[in-house]
């Protein structure tokens, strides 16, 4: 009979290898985890469904984002609503919940002032003025935003706002008596100094309902949304008054950014930057693509009429300087670069 080996008079010896190995293994293991699984993860909660070209191209900057920065950062794009709605977006990302969000700026301008100028109408008639508003608006948004703990990235435009009638509009006399769509305190007020009736419908079924009820006569909104809505179920012509070009805001936290490296850091400016450029070009090529949608559904898209054009002109100046005295000395910062053409 052989002699027993020194393994199996210690089994202890066994386990103490055994366990030598096993741990061996699994720091080799965790040496060999893949980039992702040790990633900052980021998630952008969206204020408008997937479908919707904002939404849409805010996937786009977080799919570049996550590849710009290498597999340091891994960035997605939450669903309408979950966990946040648009109303809410502004508040998590503040407290943390969430990284970063999309939401219409206007709706931030109780909070940062600035941010109300993109409810301005009638002042700003093309996207090449409304990107340049943007270049001194974004300068007192930077500073505003991050004395609350927030790092703006950047901004799209929708198309511009247009007007929506049943009936051919060649003046002021043409809107009094309608039943005008309204969604905010400032369509209301236009609505108003037409002589027209506002009726409050925000968008999505109680618009669509109300269209295929004939229930509204005429409305302030942009092409692609009345491609949305296919509002050729009640409207027969568009009016391209350039009301305003309101801007969706792309932001996440101070205290989220900070915490990356200065190499990721870098990424996440130099993809904000690009995103920013093709999201103006997306959005005027979203505009063109819905006016010719809507002429295809037999809407007539016409220029501003002659006769309400210095309707128009005088509202937009009334607004603005209402707005002026509601900031205050701040707006001087903006306007006065603006007019001055810079």
């Amino acid at each position: 009979m052989s002699a027993p080996t020194s393994s199996a008079l210690c089994p202890q010896v066994n386990r103490r290898r055994a366990l030598r190995l096993g741990l061996a293994g699994a720091l080799l293991s965790l040496s060999a985890l893949p980039a992702a699984q040790a990633q900052t993860a980021w998630t952008l909660a969206p204020g408008y469904a997937a479908n919707v070209f904002m939404t849409q191209h805010l996937a786009q900057f977080a799919a570049d984002l996550t590849k710009a920065s290498q597999g340091k950062l891994a960035v997605k794009v939450g669903e309408l609503g979950q966990p946040f709605a648009m109303a809410d977006i502004r508040k998590a990302v503040g407290d943390g919940k969430v990284e970063g969000g999309n939401v219409l700026g206007s709706a931030l301008s109780k909070e940062f002032p600035v941010a109300g100028v993109d409810s301005v109408p009638f002042m700003v008639g093309s996207h090449a003025d409304a990107r340049r508003l943007w270049k001194h608006q974004r300068a007192m948004l930077d500073e505003q935003m991050a004395e609350k703990g927030l790092k703006l990235l950047f901004a799209v435009p929708w198309p511009a706002q247009g007007l929506y009638s049943v009936q051919p509009i060649r003046g002021i006399e043409d809107m009094r008596g309608m039943k005008m769509r309204t969604y905010n305190p400032t369509t209301v007020r236009i609505a108003e100094l037409m002589g027209a009736t506002p009726v409050d419908l925000p968008v999505g079924p109680p618009l669509v309902k109300a269209l295929a009820d004939g229930n509204i006569d005429s409305m302030i909104t942009s092409s692609a949304t009345g491609v949305d809505m296919k509002v050729w179920q009640r409207f027969k012509y568009f009016y391209e008054v350039r009301a305003w070009f309101p801007k969706n805001l792309t932001f996440v936290s101070t205290k989220a950014f900070n915490a990356l490296d200065e190499a990721t850091k870098k990424a996440v400016l130099g993809a904000a930057q690009a995103a920013e450029d093709s999201g103006w070009q997306l959005s005027e090529k979203v505009s063109a693509d819905a006016m010719a949608e809507l002429q295809r559904n037999q809407i007539q898209v016409n220029p501003t009429p002659l006769h309400l054009a210095p309707y128009l002109k005088r509202f937009g100046e009334r607004f603005t300087r209402e707005w002026i005295g509601t900031v205050g000395h701040q707006a001087n910062r903006l306007f006065i670069p603006y007019y001055a053409g810079q």
